[in-house]
């Protein structure tokens, strides 16, 4: 059985950059957690790389691992606007940019369908998503960086197969959010498993109700993680990269001590 310190060892934990540049960055480092930098508009125009830099040599000072997650806020990745498509790619270097002073295991992106919003446009809008997608992994693969793309309102698994199946697994990988399947998503998680098992290379665990994406500690909400755990222990001999997203501070300890009694590797 896996000890809590051995988890934390081998899993992100999500932070906005400008908590972790404002006073978490201690904490991060005194208590051994890997994590997954979250930059905003913000932190891309507000920030000198020389903070960055500064940033990530105290956290490989102390051996730590980070992944990177790239702004969402009004991104639109397959828009069929070009000055909104080029206002996201402007962002989406900003996010490479930083990237290369990371070097992270992978930046995550939302892959952004909404078919309220894009239903009516949804061929033209995934030949958009498609060009964008091929575009960052072409740049960050060079850097040796996956790509990680998240599922946030996506009601059906179906949804983002096609990207999957045309984008190159190797580089990139399907980031499998339960929070937002549980509250956003109309299908199952057996059936996201079906659909996107294959895709899966990291994994953003938080908990709900299925009524509210409130980012819960694991086991505190109605997500059955036994299904999804027993899943990834058939079908992964290592686990995948795993960021717990709790969006409070008494929230991560929980979770640990859920993942050390259920850790499968």
């Amino acid at each position: 059985m896996a000890t809590i310190k051995e988890i934390k060892a081998g899993v992100q934990v999500n932070i906005p950059y400008r908590m972790l540049s404002k006073g978490y960055l201690d904490a991060f480092i005194n208590h051994s957690l890997n994590p997954e930098i979250g930059l905003d508009a913000s932190a891309l125009d507000n920030t000198r790389h020389e903070e960055f830099r500064y940033v990530k040599k105290q956290l490989a000072r102390v051996g730590l691992t980070t992944t990177l997650h790239g702004p969402f806020i009004d991104m639109s990745p397959g828009s069929p606007d070009p000055q909104v498509w080029e206002l996201t790619r402007r962002r989406f270097a900003q996010v490479i940019d930083v990237a290369r002073i990371f070097v992270p295991k992978a930046v995550v992106f939302h892959a952004g369908y909404d078919h309220r919003r894009y239903g009516f446009v949804k061929e033209e809008w995934f030949e958009q998503s498609l060009r964008t997608w091929e575009w960052v992994n072409g740049v960050l693969n060079d850097e040796g960086i996956s790509v990680s793309l998240e599922n946030v309102f996506e009601e059906y698994p179906e949804y983002l197969l096609p990207l999957f199946e045309q984008l190159p697994g190797e580089t990139v990988k399907f980031c499998f959010d339960t929070g937002h399947q549980a509250a956003f998503g109309l299908a199952r998680l057996q059936d996201w498993l079906a659909v996107l098992g294959p895709y899966i290379g990291h994994l953003h665990l938080h908990d709900n109700n299925g009524k509210g994406d409130d980012h819960r500690a694991l086991g505190s909400g109605s997500i059955d993680f036994h299904v999804l755990f027993d899943w990834l222990a058939e079908h992964f001999k290592v686990p995948p990269i795993i960021t717990l997203e709790p969006h409070k501070e008494e929230d991560l300890l929980p979770s640990l001590n859920w993942l050390e009694a259920r850790w499968p590797w």
